[in-house]
C-alpha cells in the first residue's frame, strides 16, 4: 500500500576518505581545500589513500579484521560510524528491522600470483596446461570467496548486528545511485522505515589502476582538479567508505533521532553516450526535480570524475545553469566508483547542516563563490563510462 507524503530523513552519516574520518574532518578538509596523494608507490600514477583508521573502534575483534580485505574493513568501519551517528549502534530491536543496501565491486586480485603466471606464460609452449595447473594450485578457495561483493553486507551484519533485509548492487557508479534510489523508494512506499545504505572502495590497488589505465581513463602527468583535466581527462582513484542511515520522519521522531537533512528525490538514467547524450540525460533528471527546486540557496555537488568526455558534457550542462554554484569533490577525495554518489550525498547533508557551501579552491575558475545561505543541494553522478544519477537533498 502506498504511503503518500512519507518524508525520508538522513539521520546518520559515516564517512572515511583521505580527508580523515567523520563529518568534522571532511568539513574542515573541504573548507581548507585539502587532499592527500600517494605519489610514489603506484608511480607514475596517483591515488588518494585512505586516512589511518583505528580499526578497533568499529571492528573490535582482530579475527574479524583479519578475515576482511581492505575494502571490507573500510566499509564496515564507515557503516559503524553511520550507526553511531544515527544513535542506532547496539539497539538490537532497531537493527533487526533495518534494511541494508550496499554498493560494491569485486574483491582484490592476488597480484603476486598474476605476475608469476604471466611471467611463466611468456616462456611456456603449453599455455593451456600451464594456466590450468597454476590456477588450480595457486588460487585458494578463500581468495575466491573474498571476491564476493556481498561479503561487505555480511561483515556489517556480523560486526554491527544489522539483520534486516539485505541487498548488494554491483555496477560501478550506477550501483551507488541505485542503492540509494531503492532505499528511498522502499521507505517512501511504506515497505521500510529505516535503512543503512552505502559502499566502500580500496583504490590503492595495482590491478584497479591497470584496469582503468588500459581503458584510457586514468589521469596521466601531474595532479590537476577535475575541471582542469580536459581535453584528455582522467580519473584518480580514491579509497573511501560512505554509509547513510535513511529513516522515515515519524519513525525518527519516535526514537528521538536528530535529522541531518532530507533526501527528497533520486533520479537515474542511462544513455548510449553519443555526443550530447549526457547533457540530455541531466536535463531530463533535472526537469523531474525542478518543481521542488528553489533558486535561492541552491548549489550543486558534482561527482565528476575528470574522465572524458563525461566531465566536459556535465560541465556544459552546468554552464547553462551558471547562476548555481558548483563544487566537485573528486578534486579532494578522488573517484571511488560504487560509493562516490553516496559519499557526495553525505557531504551534501553535512554542508546543509552548516548552512553554507564550502569555499571553492578551483584554479580553473569554473567554480564560483556562493553568497548567502544554503538550503538545497543537487548531487550529480555522471559515470566515467556509463550511468547518470541525480539526488535532491534539502535542509531540515
Amino acid at each position: 500500500m502506498a504511503h503518500d507524503g512519507r518524508e525520508v530523513l538522513i539521520t546518520g552519516i559515516g564517512l572515511v576518505s583521505c580527508l580523515g574520518e567523520g563529518p568534522q574532518a571532511h568539513w574542515e578538509g573541504l573548507c581548507q581545500g585539502k587532499t592527500a596523494l600517494e605519489r610514489t608507490h603506484f608511480a607514475p600514477y596517483l591515488v588518494h589513500p585512505i586516512a589511518p583508521l583505528e580499526l578497533d573502534k568499529q571492528i573490535p575483534k582482530r579475527s574479524d579484521q583479519r578475515q576482511m580485505e581492505a575494502w571490507q574493513r573500510i566499509g564496515v568501519y564507515a557503516a559503524g560510524l553511520a550507526l553511531d551517528s544515527a544513535g542506532a549502534k547496539g539497539n538490537a530491536d532497531l537493527l533487526s528491522r533495518m534494511d541494508m543496501i550496499v554498493a560494491a565491486g569485486g574483491g582484490e586480485r592476488d597480484c603476486a600470483v598474476d605476475e608469476s603466471i604471466l611471467t611463466e606464460l611468456a616462456k611456456s609452449p603449453a599455455l593451456d596446461r600451464l594456466l590450468n595447473t597454476r590456477l588450480m594450485s595457486d588460487l585458494r578457495p578463500t581468495l575466491f570467496l573474498a571476491q564476493l561483493a556481498n561479503l561487505l553486507a555480511g561483515n556489517i551484519s556480523i560486526v554491527h548486528g544489522v539483520t534486516g533485509s539485505s541487498r548488494t548492487f554491483m555496477g560501478e557508479e550506477q550501483s551507488g545511485v541505485d542503492a540509494v534510489r531503492i532505499a528511498l523508494a522502499r521507505i517512501k512506499s511504506g515497505q521500510s522505515d529505516i535503512a543503512l545504505v552505502g559502499g566502500a572502495l580500496n583504490g590503492e590497488r595495482k590491478d584497479l589502476i591497470l584496469l582503468y589505465e588500459l581503458g584510457g581513463q586514468y589521469l596521466k602527468g601531474d595532479f590537476r582538479p577535475v575541471w582542469a583535466r580536459a581535453p584528455k581527462g582522467g580519473l584518480v582513484l580514491g579509497s573511501l567508505g560512505a554509509f547513510l542511515v535513511l529513516e522515515e520522519r515519524a519513525h525518527a521522531e519516535r526514537r528521538g533521532a536528530k535529522p541531518l537533512a532530507r533526501l527528497s528525490r533520486i533520479a537515474s538514467d542511462r544513455t548510449q553516450r553519443r555526443p550530447g547524450d549526457i547533457v540530455q540525460a541531466i536535463e531530463r533528471m533535472w526537469s523531474a526535480c525542478e518543481p521542488e527546486l528553489s533558486p535561492a540557496g541552491l548549489a550543486v555537488i558534482s561527482g565528476a570524475s575528470g574522465a572524458e568526455p563525461a566531465t566536459s558534457e556535465e560541465r556544459r550542462f552546468l554552464e547553462a545553469h551558471a547562476g548555481i554554484p558548483v563544487r566537485a569533490t573528486g578534486s579532494y577525495i578522488g573517484h571511488s566508483m560504487e560509493p562516490q554518489f553516496i559519499m557526495n550525498i553525505g557531504l551534501a547533508a553535512l554542508t546543509l547542516g552548516h548552512g553554507r557551501l564550502f569555499p571553492t579552491h578551483d584554479p580553473a575558475g569554473f567554480e564560483q563563490p556562493m553568497e548567502g545561505g544554503l538550503r538545497q543541494v543537487v548531487v550529480t553522478s555522471i559515470g566515467y563510462w556509463r550511468g547518470e544519477g541525480l539526488a535532491l537533498v534539502d535542509a531540515v
